[in-house]
């Protein structure tokens, strides 16, 4: 048996896919020429190309590479390899037993980057990181970076001149990755040294892909998980935090946003490297807004980022980059009136209502799509909190458009609910309110919330989502009982489906509200549990304390009870057929109007004082309703 024949060595891969212009050589093409020159001195042997010389010692003998055995076979063979071992074909012991050197393609990438930075001293760096290891591979990221720009500056235009410092920046810029496993001793390092500014300086560099290599080391150095894995225990998490905040400062201080912002107008995405470093400046933005929310406006405001993302999510054809820019631009207009007011300003909202009307006649193709479209929904639905958005949905009929989707019945029909309550919602969604009655939206929205035939099918299938979707519509009833005007036909046509089927619709509100009063009261058995458990051990309870108990109680069915009970006051106020029908229901359980008083008057006392007052336009504020409701209520 020849064991050669049988444990193969794969042919190499072919060559990068990175651009190779004349006057613009890349790195990767230097390491290309440089391999195939020390293969053409040293012989065909495939290790001397494939392997570092660290790696490649001790070998008791090399694997032959039969040319003339059919390339099919050797095409899938890198894959077959246990673990994704990169040398499990190529190194064995003399015995012919044990295969491969445990490592994957990628980390034996990076072990060869660091031998041909600095051979062995560069990979005790990894093993042992301290100040002088850090300090080492920023000198030589330094040295580096300043050969490059003399040779570039020496040599603008003969490309052969500057190739080789290139290649070694390339190099040393991937050397510096692994630091982001030690922040607490290397992030403080790269900051005295003046790593930060050179890094930023290189994003204006002229090569393309050594942009490419700088937004891929900002990235991984502004990851959150940062440190996680490797920092020793007694490393407290606040050093950890400590060192990163102060790298974010330092990069934000040096313009890093902008100039973010204006690689992303170079890379070219048909180019998968140029893919990779929009997804890197991506994912940069958002680790910095993660950590620190408030540069959202700062990134808006100074940049033309906004646009960029409005350019991006409007491609027709999914990729991931897509999906991520939808991601952030939902990121930026989380509670960010400016941001919004800007979006408005740029056209946002038509382009964002062309974007979801492809989902009027069709599903997603799968769960990145879906997402993807999820993330648009949100978008629009954080820009409606503000009036000024509500009047451009409403112009642009986008009212309409959801109607069109509730009737539809694709996926996107829960998040067009979703939008039509945001869309709703408050003083400002009063023409809204009356467009979505003339746009016959109160059959639709009527069927969902008496669960039809697809909203049975949806309860069946997707628990969750029914319920999200009888939140909504509830949302929806509310504000238009609240912003539809007394007698108007409209108003008229509303209370008119109270009244249908011998008042089912009365009896389906007393239903949703016995099940979120069993869940409210499992709540506050938990919270009463937690108070007396706080009082035993002597803690001082304190007011933020009680807000957080009252927001896990809206969570635990109290919301969902004062919407339910502010339709029921409504009603029971405007058609005294259905008070009485509703009197008789609450009667068989023991229930009264003052039930549902009790539940106002905690609504009444929780409302925010920014929507306490009355509008100047003589528009009740949500309190005074409340008050009408109650006093209503009790003189029954």
């Amino acid at each position: 048996m020849d064991i050669d024949k049988l444990f193969k060595v794969p042919k190499l891969p072919a060559g990068s896919n990175k651009r190779r212009l004349p006057d613009n050589p890349t790195p990767e093409m230097l390491k290309r020429l440089r391999m195939d020159s020390e293969a053409s001195e040293a012989g065909p042997s495939v290790m001397d190309v494939d392997e570092s010389p660290s790696l490649s010692k001790g070998k008791s003998r090399a694997t032959t590479v039969e040319d003339e055995d059919e390339t099919g076979d050797q095409s899938n063979e890198g894959d077959f390899a246990p673990g994704g071992d990169a040398d499990y074909f190529a190194e064995e012991d003399e015995e012919g037993r044990f295969f491969g050197g445990g490592l994957t393609k990628e980390q034996k990438d990076i072990l060869n980057i660091f031998d041909r930075a600095g051979g062995e001293e560069a990979r005790e760096d990894l093993e042992e990181m301290n100040a002088t290891t850090v300090r080492r591979l920023l000198t030589r990221f330094e040295r580096a970076a300043n050969k490059n720009q003399d040779q570039r500056s020496k040599y603008p235009d003969d490309p052969t001149k500057f190739i080789d410092s290139e290649a070694d920046l390339d190099i040393a810029l991937k050397a510096l990755l692994p630091l982001a496993q030690f922040p607490v001793v290397a992030y403080p390092e790269v900051i005295r040294s003046g790593a930060v500014e050179r890094l930023i300086g290189l994003l204006s560099h002229e090569n393309v892909d050594i942009v490419i290599d700088v937004v891929e080391v900002i990235h991984e150095f502004t990851d959150e998980d940062v440190g996680n894995e490797v920092e020793d225990e007694e490393e407290s998490e606040g050093s950890r935090e400590d060192a990163l905040k102060q790298l974010v400062q330092s990069f934000v201080d040096n313009a890093i946003l902008e100039l973010l912002v204006d690689n992303l107008n170079r890379f070219n995405e048909e180019e998968e490297s140029d893919r990779q470093g929009v997804f890197h400046v991506l994912g940069i933005f958002e680790n910095l807004l993660g950590f620190n929310a408030e540069l959202s406006t700062q990134l808006v405001s100074k940049t033309k980022i906004l646009s960029w993302l409005l350019k991006r999510i409007e491609s027709t054809k999914h990729d991931e980059n897509r999906g991520y820019a939808a991601e952030i631009l939902s990121i930026l207009l989380q509670n960010n009136r400016p941001n919004r007011l800007e979006l408005g300003k740029l056209s946002g909202v038509e382009s964002i209502l062309q974007i979801l009307s492809r989902y009027r006649k069709r599903d997603p193709v799968d769960a990145d799509e879906t997402e993807y479209m999820e993330n648009v929904f949100d978008i629009l639905c954080s820009a409606l909190g503000e009036p000024e958005i509500k009047q451009q949905f409403l112009d642009l009929e986008g009212v309409d458009l959801m109607v069109l989707m509730m009737k539809d019945k694709m996926q996107a029909r829960s998040r067009a609910i979703k939008v039509l309550d945001y869309a709703m919602s408050g003083p400002a969604g009063t023409a809204a309110c009356e467009t979505f009655v003339e746009a016959l939206g109160l059959k639709t929205l009527f069927s969902s919330f008496m669960g039809g035939k697809t909203g049975k099918k949806q309860k069946a299938t997707a628990g969750h989502a029914a319920s999200e979707d009888t939140a909504h519509t509830l949302g929806i009833v509310s504000s238009l009982l609240s912003n539809l005007a007394s007698d108007s036909p409209a108003r008229i046509r509303l209370l008119a489906k109270f009244v249908e089927n011998n008042y089912e619709k009365p009896e389906k509100l007393l239903e949703i509200r016995d099940a979120a009063h069993g869940r409210l009261k499992a709540t506050n058995k938990d919270i009463e549990d937690e108070k007396k458990r706080m009082e035993a051990e002597g803690e001082e309870i304190e007011p933020e304390m009680e807000d957080l108990w009252y927001l896990r109680r809206l969570d635990g069915g109290l919301f969902t009870l004062q919407t339910v009970d502010y339709i029921l006051a409504w009603i029971a106020m405007e058609d005294d057929g259905v008070r009485a029908h509703i009197q008789k229901l609450l009667d068989r359980k023991n229930q009264s109007f003052k039930d549902i008083v009790q539940t106002l008057q905690i609504f009444h006392d929780n409302v925010d004082e920014d929507t306490a007052e009355a509008n100047t336009d003589g528009v009740p504020s949500q309190r005074e309703i409340l008050r009408n409701l109650i006093a209503f209520l009790e003189a029954c």
